[in-house]
């Protein structure tokens, strides 16, 4: 059953989020299509620029993104800290400039501010958009109508381009967000688009790899080619005239329960690129793969995550979960969180999902 959104969203429980958004008919409308042999890969490209665009006036930093031919992932942190500082001026600018109908309103409520009426009704839209510009719901709404409206426009047709709503699942732990950055970030190697880091395109591995390669001074030859590779070119060109967000750093990045990430930029390098080699080998030679992973144990100690769990959790995450990704004790206080809210679930005492998981992948 459909449940609203506000129900599997709880900025008090976690601030990350991992949000996936599918096709209609999961037809292959960003990509190369199997059917009329027509390529859309230029609308990756404005997803990606969209999703940025839209990061840097809401309160939301990209923490790892996919763009697939017919769907695509994000990990977003919601941070409402930052929106809480901004002055009414500037949540007016960053609102006005996504939705510029609502200038004559604001231009009108101004006008009159000696009116106790007019400056309460102004005070009232100010609180209204600084909240929505913490919420999920909004952002993934701005981001799917706008590239929804120019396909449509570039097809001339009408009609949905998305599925339906967007899939959320609320990251609980710092080993449910680095395994789903990871899940996210491996997408085309999964899929058996491309078999290395670099040459996955539209993904943050391949941006933030990119974006080391540009501050490396003694560059190696991998390096040199991606920073000339033909399916990066949206991430080395000249950047335009437009604001755009850029990905939330490793190292700036809060943790959950403890006050920052238990790994750096180049520990995730390395984990996921020996990670990407060892998926290619699971099905032929599960033993030789784990090996490989093994040697980056001391990684995946910080993470306290075993190699099989991680290897597991790296191929099927989103299938694992379902509204929330944690360990067991971390899902139970959230299944909780939510009751005590106010969340009237058919089923409280339900079997939660994702327990079962939890337990054999973070041994809790």
């Amino acid at each position: 059953m459909t449940r609203a959104r506000s129900q599997q969203v709880s900025l008090e429980d976690t601030p990350y989020y991992h949000c996936i958004s599918r096709c209609v008919r999961r037809a292959y409308l960003c990509g190369d299509d199997p059917v009329t042999g027509k390529n859309f890969d230029h609308r990756k490209r404005w997803l990606v620029q969209r999703v940025k665009e839209l990061a840097s006036y809401f309160a939301i930093d990209i923490c790892a993104y996919a763009v697939m031919s017919n769907h695509y992932h994000l990990v977003l942190h919601v941070d409402a800290e930052s929106a809480a500082k901004w002055t009414d001026e500037e949540v007016i600018k960053r609102w006005i400039t996504l939705f510029p109908g609502h200038s004559a309103l604001v231009e009108t409520l101004t006008l009159n501010k000696k009116s106790k009426a007019a400056q309460k009704m102004l005070d009232r839209k100010i609180d209204e958009w600084r909240t929505r510009l913490t919420d999920l719901s909004w952002f993934m709404r701005c981001l799917n109508e706008s590239i929804a409206r120019r396909a449509n426009r570039e097809d001339e047709c009408t009609g949905r381009f998305w599925e339906g709503r967007f899939k959320s699942q609320a990251l609980l732990d710092e080993k449910a967000l680095v395994t789903c950055m990871a899940y996210v970030d491996l997408n085309p190697i999964r899929a058996g688009i491309t078999d290395a880091l670099d040459s996955s395109d539209f993904t943050s591995i391949q941006e933030r790899l990119i974006d080391h390669a540009k501050r490396s001074k003694k560059r190696n030859y991998r390096q040199h080619r991606l920073l000339t590779r033909r399916g990066a070119k949206h991430l080395l060109g000249k950047k335009g005239t437009g604001r755009q967000s850029a990905l939330k750093s490793l190292a700036g990045m809060p943790g959950i329960d403890a006050d920052t990430l238990p790994i750096n930029q180049q520990s995730y390098f390395e984990l996921l690129d020996v990670t990407s080699k060892a998926l290619s080998l699971v099905k032929s030679d599960r033993e030789k793969a784990i090996n490989m992973v093994d040697e980056k144990q001391t990684t995946l100690d910080s993470l306290k995550v075993g190699v099989e769990s991680w290897l597991a959790g790296v191929s099927k995450f989103e299938r694992f979960y379902g509204v929330a990704a944690g360990t067991e004790s971390s899902l139970v206080n959230f299944h909780n969180s939510r009751i005590s809210s106010g969340v009237k679930l058919k089923h409280p005492d339900k079997w939660i999902r994702g327990t079962t998981p939890a337990k054999q992948f973070f041994s809790t």
